[in-house]
């Protein structure tokens, strides 16, 4: 008996140790971007009309992993990932969307893995930059932990990913921008880092035109949510003031205020909410379709009859700037627990 309490007291010590270890390496290795980081710079970026028409195309492609097979133990489910022959499916079917819809000037695409256990270690960036060759590609990181301990029995492992635009033309500048505040702790070693990524363009009227690329947390208590918005509120309302043009898409991790009060509903997540009437002030415009959906909850597999849905991926416009159409593309959720949204928009001559 008195053998059998000290193996069990020796695994405890152990694994005790093992934690102990795992957090201070995590807190040594710990990824610390700056609060602005440039991506790319150019001294001969493209000088756009101030009355141009724009193609852009927004899509969270969920690292490649959360095809309609999946369902995921962060959202109420048990799996961790999906097979590799389906991540490279995914990969596969992920590059055919895109070009198919190669009139688009930018394509805004978050969860795009560089180095990750969740998705068998393929460079989605580098693949989806080599297949746009007529596109530039910026890339601002968001998760670099070099181990998720969750769940314990299968372990999350090593996460590398971050958000990408594509553009036809040349900005003038492209920065990372992180998002104030994280999680406790030594949660918040684990967690992600979040940032948005602004384009920045030179108009033919001397103004410039900022293409934003953002990915606003999940699963928090609202609090990191609406840190993130203050903090972009007072960026898109400072550039507007210059005169400047904005549109900024993506996937925003709450809904837009006008959203049918039936996606409200019919999405159960808990923290879900909606982002504030007039936000960032009254004049500026959310560009978003009420009939389909663009994310689904991962509680189970995908299911057209069961299947929580809403809409948390769109676009928010300065009052210089026009909605011309808009298109959720419905794929069924074959390839992402998300839909890819494209719109048209004019820049209104000043």
């Amino acid at each position: 008996m008195k053998k059998a309490l000290k193996i069990v007291l020796i695994i405890i010590v152990l694994a005790l140790l093992a934690l102990g270890l795992l957090i201070l390496y995590a807190t040594i290795s710990d990824y610390k971007p700056q609060p602005i980081t440039e991506v790319f710079e150019s001294d001969k970026p493209d000088i756009l009309p101030d009355t141009a028409e724009f193609n852009l195309f927004i899509w969270n492609i969920g690292y490649c992993g959360l095809s309609k097979d999946m369902d995921f133990f962060y959202d109420g489910g048990k799996m961790v990932r999906t097979t590799k022959e389906h991540v490279l499916d995914n990969i596969k079917n992920v590059k055919s969307c895109l070009v198919q819809n190669d009139s688009v000037d930018f394509f805004l695409i978050q969860e795009v893995d560089i180095h990750s256990k969740r998705s068998y270690k393929t460079n989605q960036f580098d693949t989806l930059n080599f297949k746009l060759k007529n596109y530039l590609g910026m890339f601002g990181k968001n998760y670099d932990v070099w181990h998720v301990p969750l769940p314990f029995s299968n372990p999350l492992g090593i996460v590398e990913s971050g958000i990408a635009t594509f553009t036809r033309y040349t900005p003038k500048t492209s920065k990372r921008y992180s998002f104030p505040g994280n999680y406790a702790w030594p949660k918040g070693l684990f967690m992600l880092d979040r940032c948005f990524l602004v384009n920045r363009y030179e108009l033919s009227n001397g103004k410039e035109f900022l293409v934003i690329n953002t990915h606003n947390s999940a699963y928090d208590d609202g609090s990191l949510k609406k840190g993130q918005m203050e903090y972009l509120k007072e960026f898109l309302l400072n550039e507007y003031k210059k005169g400047n043009y904005i549109i900024v898409g993506g996937d925003w991790n709450q809904s837009p205020f006008e959203l049918d009060e039936h996606y409200i509903h019919k999405f159960d997540s808990i923290n879900h909410s909606r982002v504030g009437k007039d936000y960032p002030e009254k004049g500026w415009h959310w560009i978003f379709n009420n009939n389909v959906p663009t994310n689904r909850r991962l509680q189970e597999p995908y299911s057209d009859l069961t299947t929580l849905r809403t809409v948390i991926d769109f676009y928010l416009v300065s009052p210089n700037i026009e909605k011309v159409k808009s298109k959720t593309i419905d794929l069924g959720f074959r390839n992402s627990d998300h839909q890819p949204v494209v719109t048209k928009i004019k820049l209104i001559k000043q």
